[in-house]
């Protein structure tokens, strides 16, 4: 491993000592167990707050067969490979982890909820390294983000402390749609990240509605549930980014397609403008 690989994993454990020397400690509320809608179908607990979990078990199974079945997804690096196999099982297992959490609220069932979400999260993360920084360096990546997930949810469980789970589940927000923007891509259809976090976005403030949804739609549907579904979105959105893309002849960053666009944009603005005002003097006729 490089030694500027050394630095950046010893930097970001400096900000983390740091990080957890300055702030306080975040206690797992139990207000976050009592959801609006826990109406019983079916002998069922919770029952659309469980069952809405299905569509990540079925994007997860159908992610990891087109991964291996005659390379559908067209994927150009054995790191890309490795990377999306964990992404896929993490999707997967988020239905059944969630599910079980659903069941019966609480912190114990809650662990089997957030770990899945973690493999997601940190996977995603080693494969815009893998795609838009350096195979290697994407490659040794992989298993230690992962295992900070790991480590983040036992913290919790042990010591009832949220920061690092927060850390990782939040940092990918901020980091994947900026790398998406900023990082030169190596396939087409880069929009399609930005299109993700965009339904990652509002399954966060949905879950954060929760009580005034199920209000707002006279108890028929509550925030959490949409919550589950647009976050499947996210996943949708990858699977089809992977079936469409293609290598990308020219690797141009989102910003810098945007400036060009814009500085075509102006251009043409500046030539309409121009044309109409643009005018002719016509000497007037003297009247007889």
């Amino acid at each position: 491993m490089q030694k500027r690989t050394i630095y950046a994993w010893a930097v970001a454990l400096i900000c983390f000592v740091v990080l957890m020397i300055v702030t306080p400690a975040i206690p797992q509320s139990q207000e976050y167990h009592d959801f609006a809608d826990q109406r019983r179908f079916l002998g069922i607990p919770n029952m659309l707050n469980v069952v809405s979990n299905f569509p990540f078990l079925v994007v997860g199974l159908i992610g990891l067969v087109l991964c291996y079945h005659g390379n559908y997804f067209k994927l150009s690096l054995q790191g890309e490979l490795c990377g999306w196999t964990c992404f896929f099982v993490g999707v997967g297992a988020v239905a059944l982890g969630s599910a079980y959490y659903h069941l019966d609220p609480n912190d114990a069932t809650l662990v089997w909820d957030r770990l899945p979400m973690t493999v997601a999260f940190t996977s995603i993360i080693a494969i815009f390294i893998i795609e838009r920084v350096d195979e290697r360096k994407g490659m040794f990546s992989l298993v230690p983000l992962i295992l900070v997930g790991i480590i983040s949810i036992a913290y919790w469980s042990f010591f009832d402390d949220l920061r690092p789970y927060a850390l990782v589940q939040f940092v990918p927000c901020i980091a994947i749609p900026l790398m998406a923007i900023l990082l030169p891509p190596m396939y087409t259809h880069s929009t399609y990240w930005l299109w993700a976090a965009a339904f990652y976005l509002l399954a966060k403030v949905e879950e954060a509605a929760d009580k005034p949804i199920y209000s707002w739609t006279h108890q028929i549907v509550s925030g959490h549930t949409l919550k589950h579904l647009c976050a499947a979105m996210v996943p949708v959105f990858l699977t089809l980014m992977l079936a469409k893309r293609s290598i990308e002849t020219e690797r141009i960053s989102l910003l810098s397609m945007w400036r060009i666009s814009w500085t075509k944009y102006k251009e043409n603005g500046t030539k309409v403008e121009t044309y109409s005002c643009t005018y002719t003097s016509v000497p007037a006729e003297e009247q007889a």
